[in-house]
């Protein structure tokens, strides 16, 4: 085992501690430096104080104002949560700089060092938003904290090269504590900037109405995937991590995800087909079993699906590939729906046709141009059996209530014209009885 890596990070360690004893020590002497800690410790109380003065001032400011967007909102709060080192940074500051005027620079350095410090904090904080997720957003966060704050205390160097003296070496891959920091901080900030620039471009494509809904999914998907696959590849890169050592355990990796991943990447590719051929796209009504509803996103997994009922259903792309599809909207929004209703013997038919057709064609929705028909597809055996067909151009507006408008409709107008819509009847006799008796139902 070779003993000079770990002999140099103890080195590196001690150097480390040494530095921040030795500070302790001067700190603690009578002079201007403890002079300095009095003083940012009376700026600091200072600054709480004033953090919960001026905040709730804020919030009885914003709740008197209306009309403000979310981002304004969202910038407010982030304003308030921070108010404390916003004090703290102009306070430490306005002391520093008359300090700078009226007396000796050395005797109001470490003031400035920790203004600088809380100045920078607060530019950390507020571009670490633009980093959308919250485990990354932290992880960016004090990355550049801890990073800020080593520089200003002037031991970056220290921490550098104790940190990448804790290191994983395999042949002539090499892997530290400082690379891993340093990439998941490098590749965090390109997530960032990847992210801004797929969300513009995204915009831009979902703007362009020559392009229809599937292939603007398809384009927003490419083009994430693709920024994503260089910020990742660049930040990688950036820290000097060389990843061909790695190619041999990401082959055999990949070989194993292969055979665990099959029905994500059979999904993944079923959409990619679906988005592809057009046959299904955000916005279309489809019927899929038992489930009938509207598309709403399509996604890299699965289709999500909302129902008359507000359910939402997540269908996995393979489904919408092998199985049986009904797109109502797929060519065109035109579809036709039937109902069935039977009259009685002694109706004319010619008049129950006729009354059936002007009952659909009042109805709202129902087309005027594609005329309803009603014809006649049966004897029962209390009623003759009709079937009313019609058109509607809307089937996102719902088919179920549709059909109830028209059976609404039909009713109104039976009634109207003293058309009777018959029920089975039965007819029970008492035998035994001297006096049959005759009983209907």
């Amino acid at each position: 085992m070779n003993p000079e890596p770990f002999v140099s990070s103890m080195e590196s360690l001690q150097a480390f501690f040494g530095g921040g004893i030795n500070l302790v020590e001067g700190l603690l002497q009578p002079g201007w430096r403890q002079y300095q800690v009095i003083i940012l410790i009376v700026v600091a109380c200072a600054s709480w104080a004033l953090h919960y003065l001026t905040g709730n001032w804020i919030q009885i400011w914003v709740r008197r104002r209306e009309g403000w967007s979310k981002w304004q909102l969202r910038m407010i709060v982030q304003i308030k949560r921070r108010l404390g080192l916003i004090w703290f940074t102009t306070l430490s500051g306005l002391i520093y700089q008359v300090m700078q005027s009226l007396t000796w620079p050395s005797r109001s350095y470490l003031i400035g060092i920790f203004a600088g410090l809380a100045a920078v904090w607060v530019c950390i904080a507020f571009a670490a938003r633009l980093v959308r997720n919250p485990p990354m957003r932290r992880l960016v966060t004090w990355g550049l904290w801890i990073y800020a704050t080593l520089y200003f205390l002037n031991v970056v160097d220290n921490v550098s090269a104790f940190l990448d003296s804790l290191a994983l070496n395999v042949g002539d891959f090499r892997l530290s504590v400082l690379m891993v920091i340093t990439a998941l901080v490098v590749i965090g900030l390109l997530f960032s900037v990847a992210r801004i620039i797929s969300q513009a471009t995204a915009s831009t494509i979902r703007k362009n109405e020559d392009i229809s809904p599937s292939m603007q999914v398809l384009a927003v998907k490419g083009v994430q995937l693709t920024f994503y696959g260089i910020a990742f590849f660049m930040g990688i890169k950036a820290v000097g991590i060389d990843l061909t050592g790695l190619a041999v355990l990401s082959g055999a990796i990949g070989v194993g995800l292969g055979f665990g991943l099959q029905k994500v990447v059979s999904n993944l590719v079923s959409g990619i087909i679906i988005l592809i051929d057009k046959s299904i796209k955000p916005g279309d009504v489809i019927s899929l079993g038992e489930t009938f509803g509207w598309i709403q996103t399509l996604g890299a997994r699965y289709a999500s699906v909302v129902t008359r009922d507000g359910k939402e259903y997540l269908i996995p792309n393979e489904d919408l590939i092998t199985g049986q599809v009904v797109n109502w909207s797929h060519s065109n929004n035109f579809v036709r729906l039937d109902i069935y209703f039977g009259t009685a013997y002694s109706d004319d038919p010619h008049l129950v046709r006729k009354l059936a057709i002007d009952a659909a064609k009042g109805v709202d929705r129902v087309l005027g141009f594609k005329a309803p028909v009603c014809h006649i597809v049966g004897f029962g055996d209390s009623s003759v059996d009709y079937i009313l067909r019609f058109w509607i151009k809307d089937p996102t507006g719902g088919l179920t209530n549709i059909r109830g408008n028209v059976y609404l409709a039909l009713w109104d107008t039976f009634k109207e014209h003293d058309i009777s819509i018959p029920f089975p009847q039965r007819e029970v006799k008492l035998h035994g009885d001297p006096k049959s008796v005759s009983v209907e139902s």
